[in-house]
């Protein structure tokens, strides 16, 4: 429910009065005495779905910009017109949960903090990340979320292009991309400083660190992440639900995968942020995208009838721009998809043929303990190099070379491209009724290793 106060301009007193006794409403008039332009004030409630629709009526019987008007939340109405009233403007379709045009843009508006404000926040949001990157540590990673004020900048942009205001749209276009390339280039002279001065551990490889990992190959999952963040970001503001979780949301997608971009750069690895910087990108293009659709079909036009081709234009434009780039750049996301899964398939064959040929009562001296797949370095499309296979071996006199051949044959037959294999012997000593060898016990076979009781062959 809304609380509307009206100042009413000299010679409009009983046009407008009319109009509101013609739309049923309540209201109070108290007179103007301060001797300017207007003759009063007038105040009435509304459901907040009947703010738009009213304050139109009003402004098309004279009502203009320069008189004042305010809409403000009321807890109660405690009224029967007032009741019939919600009535009338209740509607079966999503327009009947949203709050006015008149709202939305004041909304959108202030969610974009000042220039200087939004710098800050913004490096802070990229330092923090760029921490919890380093870290592995998911909290801090989400607390990183929690600063970044990405979100009034992401929805102004979309609220602009609807109802037609292209200084919003041009601030919220400028404000994203001063975003990013200011997330990316803090996270970047950040990681650098820290590598520098040694406060991370020396020879640290990013693909250890699996909170980085993750973002330096991203694939084509992340698309509905960012898609879910625009359509939920667009109803918590159109409803006036709080934003402040849909805006770590929108942060989600953008500021972690921008740290990201950051560290590989600082660590002098350009192919290993392409993957990061792409998936930026189309972040913040579908987030945009997603905003743009969700708010014309929620039913947002310009205030001006004729402006409204205006912004359908403009929309249409905005929409195929934003639609082309996010393609273009998913293709991408589909390229590293597909890799990871030829992997994953990779993976799982191998160790399910091993499984089965170690477990053939021909073999029964032998016990498969571990597969591992190391992968190439080529980021963003890294696929599989070698093959370590770790066997436990409970007879020191069985052969191990007729069982090396096996398993490169095996591994051999599921890879496209030529792949390292090397199989590690750990020498098991098994006494009495104990069943078979349990894999799980790890620190046996560590200790084995460490002993060097295992051999390799690399083909």
């Amino acid at each position: 429910m809304r609380l509307v106060q009206l100042t009413i301009p000299a010679g409009k007193r009983e046009t407008i009065l009319a109009a509101l006794d013609d739309e049923e409403i309540d209201y109070v008039v108290t007179d103007e005495t301060s001797g300017r332009e207007f003759t009063g004030v007038v105040y009435f409630p509304l459901p907040a779905n009947a703010v738009e629709p009213v304050l139109d009526r009003l402004q098309e019987e004279g009502i203009s910009d320069d008189a004042y008007t305010v809409v403000v939340d009321a807890e109660t109405v405690i009224s029967r017109k007032f009741d019939r009233l919600e009535e009338k403007y209740a509607t079966d379709d999503v327009e009947e949960d949203r709050i006015s045009r008149q709202e939305l843009r004041t909304e959108a508006d202030e969610m974009t903090p000042t220039f200087w404000i939004y710098v800050t926040m913004t490096l802070i949001s990229a330092f923090v990340a760029t921490a919890g990157l380093l870290l592995d540590s998911p909290a801090v990673v989400v607390g990183s979320m929690v600063i970044a004020p990405l979100i009034g900048p992401a929805l102004g942009a979309s609220v602009g292009t609807v109802v037609n205001d292209e200084e919003m749209v041009r601030e919220g276009l400028v404000y994203q991309a001063l975003g990013v390339g200011l997330a990316i280039a803090g996270s970047a002279v950040l990681a650098w400083v820290l590598k520098t001065a040694h406060l991370v551990p020396p020879g640290l490889t990013l693909t250890s660190i699996g909170e980085i990992n993750e973002r330096l190959a991203p694939d084509l999952l992340s698309l509905i992440i960012a898609l879910g963040a625009g359509v939920a970001g667009v109803l918590s503001l159109s409803t006036g639900v709080s934003t402040a979780l849909v805006g770590v949301m929108i942060a989600a997608a953008l500021i972690p995968p921008a740290a990201a971009a950051g560290i590989a750069l600082a660590w002098g690895l350009p192919l290993a942020g392409l993957g990061s910087t792409v998936l930026v990108l189309v972040n913040i293009t579908s987030v945009n995208f997603a905003g743009l659709v969700t708010l014309w079909y929620m039913g947002y036009r310009p205030d001006q009838w004729f402006e409204e081709a205006a912004a359908q234009r403009e929309l249409l434009r905005n929409a195929a721009l934003f639609a082309v780039a996010m393609i273009v750049l998913s293709s991408f996301l589909v390229g590293t998809s597909v890799t990871a899964f030829q992997t994953a398939t990779f993976e799982t064959e191998v160790q399910n043929d091993l499984d089965e040929l170690l477990d053939d009562p021909a073999h029964e001296e032998y016990q498969l303990l571990s597969t591992e797949v190391r992968m190439t370095e080529d980021f963003p499309f890294r696929h599989h190099e070698r093959v370590i296979v770790t066997v436990g071996r409970t007879d020191e006199a069985a052969s191990r070379s007729a069982v090396t051949d096996e398993i490169y044959a095996v591994v051999d037959e599921h890879s496209e491209r030529e792949v390292a294999v090397q199989v590690r012997y750990i020498d098991v000593d098994e006494r009495g009724a104990t069943g078979e060898f349990d894999p799980r016990l790890a620190g046996e076979r560590d200790a084995a290793i460490g002993q060097g009781s295992y051999s390799g062959t690399v083909a």
